[in-house]
């Protein structure tokens, strides 16, 4: 069977789209995150898990009814993405829970057990997204700092570095006011007893690591900003130079009009 996890904004209308499901045929709320269920001929289909910060997690679905499951979320998406982040397993119960090549195996049927492991592919889709959007300000800004190096300065006007400035600081950001996401959820504070269940996940899907790798990422961006800061007020500097000599040269040449050549 499958398990799919979904990045697909940056956040879910959490209040509205739990008022929705209840009315369509009920939810549960455990803290910031909707848990709902599908049914098939009066039976269970499958569990959904809905998390405030925009991701959403499938087991039990087809492809094309996953598909159909995201349509009906849009309208309830904050600042969706051109295209979601998504993460595939399988999974199938067993004695124990352990994940392996991308098969998840439970011991039991619990949605609480789901819902913790599902905290930890939810984190891993939406981390994923962080690392897309720093790399990509990262690969747009790699050249600066090797046009320092090698001119001894950034061939860019003050409108540019103004503008390279202004992505690098909405992209930032944007990862730290979400950065809390990927802390340990406070579910785990109410349910200690599962959060084996997640750490085992998190730890699967290398979530410490990757987080670890990200702020380095974060501290090149903040170095980069700092650089691009310097520029623009070494620019700034050299244009005051500029206009200094120019009418202090103006006034030698006025007083040398008017004293030598009276011109003036």
């Amino acid at each position: 069977m499958r398990c799919t996890g979904y990045c697909t904004a940056s956040s879910f209308d959490i209040p509205r789209l739990y008022q929705n499901l209840q009315k369509t045929g009920g939810a549960q709320l455990y803290r910031d995150v909707i848990h709902a269920t599908t049914k098939d001929d009066k039976r269970t289909k499958g569990d959904i898990f809905y998390f405030s910060y925009g991701a959403v997690i499938m087991w039990g679905f087809s492809a094309d009814e996953e598909k159909m499951l995201l349509a009906s979320l849009k309208e309830f998406e904050r600042d969706p993405f051109p295209k979601p982040e998504i993460d595939e397993f399988t999974f199938a119960y067993g004695d124990s829970m352990k994940i392996e090549e991308d098969e998840i195996i439970l011991q039991n049927k619990s949605t609480l057990t789901k819902l913790a492991i599902s905290h930890g592919i939810a984190q891993s889709v939406k981390l994923t997204i962080f690392e897309e959007a720093i790399q990509k300000t990262i690969d747009h800004t790699t050249k600066l700092p090797t046009n320092l190096a090698n001119k001894g300065k950034i061939s860019l006007s003050r409108k540019q570095i103004s503008q390279k400035m202004g992505e690098l600081f909405i992209e930032r950001n944007f990862i730290n006011l979400h950065a809390e996401v990927l802390d340990t959820p406070e579910f785990f504070w109410d349910h200690p007893e599962l959060e084996p269940f997640y750490r085992r996940t998190a730890y699967y899907l290398d979530i410490n690591k990757r987080v670890e790798v990200l702020n380095k990422r974060l501290n090149v961006v903040h170095e980069l900003f700092e650089i691009l800061s310097n520029e623009l007020n070494h620019q700034h500097s050299s244009r005051l130079e500029m206009i200094i000599i120019i009418l202090i040269a103006t006034e030698i040449i006025l007083v040398l009009m008017r004293d030598y050549f009276h011109i003036i």
